[in-house]
């Protein structure tokens, strides 16, 4: 008989749940058989999404990505609950609120493609319509698309604001044999039916704060920076804003109408788009959005402030703008993060 012990989350907003866990699950496959659906993508340990820090008891963990966890997050008591076997009673610390751990599956959609655009730099803008009713999402969450045909899915950030339509838009470079990219490149075709699962996710926007806002994002890390944009000019929030978006070369350029176009609606805002390896006669900041957000973040603290600070994009960038932040001084409570991997 399979040894079961009882797992404790604490969520961000001081609130907690639990449930039993056998010593041959994960933590993500026992919440489910029990009704709980943890905020999850890969659930191979790929993708670093159910993130956690275990603060009491023993465990196991299963072959995991580095760059999901690395080895210094692990040393340190962090976990991935796909990859976590329990060996005792655990108390884990996860960065979500208790509304972003749900009851139940997540729900599938029927959805139809609208619109696909080329947006340069290789990154298509994907607009899917629920076919049916309407469905609602938090700026900063993601749906997962699944692939037609076929059982395979891919997670996307939404770039869009929240709407009751059931409008979906996604930021989506091409990756070279990959498989939504064949599908989205070679295939998709205005009409075509697409089941999408969610939304998902807790990297969202706090809603209601005054603070000043930063917004650090590599490549189609935009997608959910837009979304937060987006949502502050429906709803008139005048936050100073800033962000700072990092490309390798002037060729990775993408969505310049769309930033334009959200600069127009926030005149709070600014924006740096950051070329790593910027040619000569690039007039924008030349380095990575870490150095351009370092720039800023001296006379930020200088004045007092701890503005929050939005980190999406591959995991180098998110640990790297993490490390420096905190090393400046920020507190980790004002940095809200996740990381993608190409897929």
């Amino acid at each position: 008989m399979t040894v079961k012990h009882t797992v404790r989350l604490h969520t961000r907003d001081g609130q907690s749940i639990s449930f039993v866990c056998g010593e041959d699950e994960d933590l993500v496959a026992a919440a489910a058989k029990a009704e709980i659906t943890l905020p999850s993508t890969c659930r191979s340990g790929t993708c670093g999404t159910c993130s956690g820090t275990c603060s009491k008891g023993d465990y196991a963990l299963s072959d995991h990505s580095d760059a999901a966890l690395s080895p210094e997050q692990a040393k340190a008591g962090g976990i991935l609950m796909c990859c976590t076997h329990p060996k005792g009673d655990l108390e884990v610390e996860v960065p979500t609120d208790l509304a972003h751990i749900t009851a139940g599956p997540v729900p599938e959609l029927e959805c139809a493609v609208v619109a696909i655009e080329d947006l340069g730099g290789q990154v298509v803008r994907l607009e899917i319509k629920v076919v049916e009713g309407g469905a609602s999402f938090e700026p900063g969450q993601y749906m997962e698309l699944i692939i037609p045909g076929s059982p395979t899915s891919r997670a996307y950030s939404l770039s869009n604001a929240p709407n009751w339509d059931g409008t979906f838009e996604f930021l989506i470079r091409l990756q070279p044999n990959g498989k939504f990219s064949t599908w989205l490149k070679d295939i998709a075709k205005i009409g075509d039916k697409i089941h999408a699962r969610g939304p998902q996710g807790s990297f969202v926007l706090q809603a209601g704060s005054l603070n000043p806002r930063r917004f650090v994002a590599g490549g189609t890390g935009l997608a959910p920076m837009l979304s937060m944009l987006r949502q502050m000019a429906a709803f008139g929030e005048m936050n100073d804003a800033h962000l700072y978006l990092g490309v390798n070369t002037e060729d990775d350029l993408f969505a310049q109408a769309q930033l334009d176009e959200v600069k127009s609606l926030l005149p709070n805002l600014r924006i740096d788009i950051c070329v790593w390896k910027a040619k000569n006669g690039w007039q924008g900041f030349t380095g990575t959005p870490v150095d351009a957000l370092k720039r800023d973040l001296k006379i930020d603290l200088a004045k007092g402030l701890q503005p929050e600070t939005y980190l999406c994009g591959p995991p180098g960038l998110v640990d790297a703008t993490e490390r420096a932040a905190t090393e400046m001084g920020m507190a980790m409570s004002s940095i809200f993060s996740e990381k993608f991997l190409p897929s």
